[in-house]
């Protein structure tokens, strides 16, 4: 059970790139995290733009601490992974509180992001400004369904950004994939006929080669909704040149990712990233 207890603050930066709103509140029992809701100006569009972020109990300013970033799924949003039970959200934020990390989930322009050219913009300025704000030492991208196919893709656009990535339950293929096509449309700037560049871009499947950096993903062999087959055919091809690579493929499995396979998925990250330091 969470406990929230939320009390809003609201300051402004004099900073040119960001401002910030401060939201404080008891984060999961047992960890007593303090939260905070900030924003800041893309550099893409002006525009304002939302995140949270979950500091550890031992954060201490002059130490270097891990990043994880949480990539929510469609139709949510930047608190899905701090607020919600679903086992994959608990998972997520317990790993982060075992080891120590600052966990960060953006709104990357909720609710229908999916990784296209604005939230792909807007991810890199939240690690500028993380990266000014913190002394950052790795930094792992994750996220669930929409939010992992935006792991995937923004890994294989940006792999010198990326020191691990867990996917669950996405996809590897955006030129195939048939869902959320209006959203998704909106989202890259036109349709597959009108931008067939941008969806192959986007499409990690195509770039396995940047794939040198740790990977895990989760798959369901009866996930309709992001069937599995792109991002098993991108692990296999991962895995010819990386050994530093996991698949947790559930035959039987859905749309939706176990505790134990969160944990484990993050787990086997976390152990290489951390190795390679």
């Amino acid at each position: 059970m969470i406990a929230h207890m939320f009390h809003l603050l609201r300051a402004r930066t004099h900073a040119s790139l960001f401002a910030f709103a401060v939201t404080l509140s008891l984060a999961p029992a047992g960890f007593g995290q303090t939260v905070e809701e900030r924003t800041f100006r893309a550099s893409v569009d002006d525009s304002e733009q939302k995140y949270v972020v979950v500091m550890p109990d031992d954060f201490a300013a002059d130490k270097p601490h891990g990043l994880l970033i949480a990539l929510h799924g469609h139709g949510s949003d930047r608190w899905q992974f701090v607020r919600q039970e679903r086992d994959e959200c608990r998972a997520v934020r317990d790993v982060a509180a075992k080891h120590g990390l600052l966990l960060v989930s953006p709104d990357y322009r909720a609710k229908t992001s999916w990784m296209g050219p604005k939230a792909e913009a807007d991810t890199l300025d939240l690690l500028r400004i993380l990266k000014q704000r913190f002394k950052i030492d790795r930094v792992i991208l994750c996220g669930g369904s929409m939010g992992g196919t935006a792991a995937l893709t923004f890994a294989a656009l940006h792999p010198e950004q990326v020191d691990g990535v867990v996917s669950l339950n996405g996809t590897a293929n955006l030129v195939e994939y048939e869902r959320f096509s209006e959203a998704i449309a909106e989202s890259f700037g036109g349709t597959k006929e009108q931008k067939p560049e941008e969806y192959r871009r986007r499409s990690a499947e195509f770039f396995a080669d940047r794939f040198t950096m740790p990977l895990a993903a989760t798959t369901g062999g009866r996930d309709e909704v992001v069937p599995a087959a792109s991002v098993l055919r991108l692990l296999e091809a991962v895995r010819s040149h990386n050994s530093r690579t996991s698949s947790l493929h559930r035959p039987e499995g859905g749309h939706s990712t176990n505790y134990d396979d969160t944990r484990e998925a993050l787990e086997f990250v976390l152990k290489h990233a951390m190795a390679a330091r």
